[in-house]
C-alpha cells in the first residue's frame, strides 16, 4: 500500500496514530482545525494566483503546479514541482504560517517524500527543496535533502505498512509530553 506524507508525520510523531486511525480507523477529526481548513484554502489561492510565475531568482526554469505523485510506497500532492537549471528538480511547498526562523521536522519530511516521489516520476535528482510562509509575506526558504533523508522516507514507508498490513500494535512515542494533546489519549495504553 502506498502511503502519503501525512501517514509518515504521523508515524514519526507517534506510530500508534497509524494503528488508531488506519486499523481500527478511529478518525482524528482534524478537519475541525482552523489552521489546517486556512491552510488548505490558502494553498488553492496560492495555486491559482501563481500559474504562470517562475521563480527566476532561485533557477526556475520550468514549474508543475499541483502534482499528485504515486510509486509503491508513497502517494501525495506536491504544490509545485520545480526543473532547475541545472537539471535537478524540487519540491515547493506553501505554509500558512509564519516562519519563525526554524524549520519544522515535518514540513522537512514533507519535503523529502516529495522528493522521493519526484525522483521516482521525473527521473531526475532532487537534492533542495523550498518551503514558502505566507504569513511572512510569501517568504521563501530552501531546504536541502540529502540521499540518506530519502532512504530514512522509504524506510518509514516500509514500517507504517508493517503496521496497517500486520495489525501490529507499535509502542507509543517515547516524548510522553505528545500524550498530553493526543486525539487518542483516551483509548491509548501507554
Amino acid at each position: 500500500m502506498s502511503v502519503t506524507p501525512s501517514h509518515i508525520i504521523e508515524y514519526l510523531y507517534c506510530p500508534r496514530f497509524t494503528y488508531f486511525e488506519y486499523v481500527l480507523r478511529i478518525p482524528q477529526y482534524e478537519e475541525r482545525h482552523y489552521k489546517v481548513k486556512r491552510g488548505r484554502q490558502i494553498h488553492d489561492e496560492k495555486l491559482e494566483r501563481n500559474k504562470d510565475y517562475l521563480r527566476k531568482k532561485i533557477g526556475v526554469t520550468e514549474k508543475y503546479a499541483d502534482q499528485y505523485l504515486t510509486n509503491e510506497l508513497l502517494r501525495g500532492t506536491v504544490d509545485e514541482v520545480l526543473l532547475l537549471n541545472d537539471g535537478s528538480m524540487a519540491p515547493l511547498d506553501y505554509k500558512f504560517t509564519i516562519f519563525e526562523q526554524r524549520i519544522y521536522e515535518t514540513y522537512r519530511t514533507q519535503l523529502e517524500c516529495y522528493a522521493v516521489l519526484i525522483e521516482e516520476n521525473f527521473k531526475k535528482e532532487v537534492n533542495k527543496g523550498f518551503l514558502v510562509y505566507t504569513r511572512s509575506s510569501n517568504k521563501l526558504i530552501e531546504v536541502e535533502i540529502s540521499a540518506s533523508a530519502k532512504e530514512d522516507i522509504r524506510n518509514v514507508c516500509n514500517e507504517v505498512n508493517e503496521v496497517i498490513n500486520q495489525n501490529y500494535f507499535p509502542h507509543s512515542t517515547k516524548y510522553k509530553q505528545r500524550c498530553v494533546d493526543c486525539t487518542y489519549r483516551n483509548v491509548c495504553v501507554r
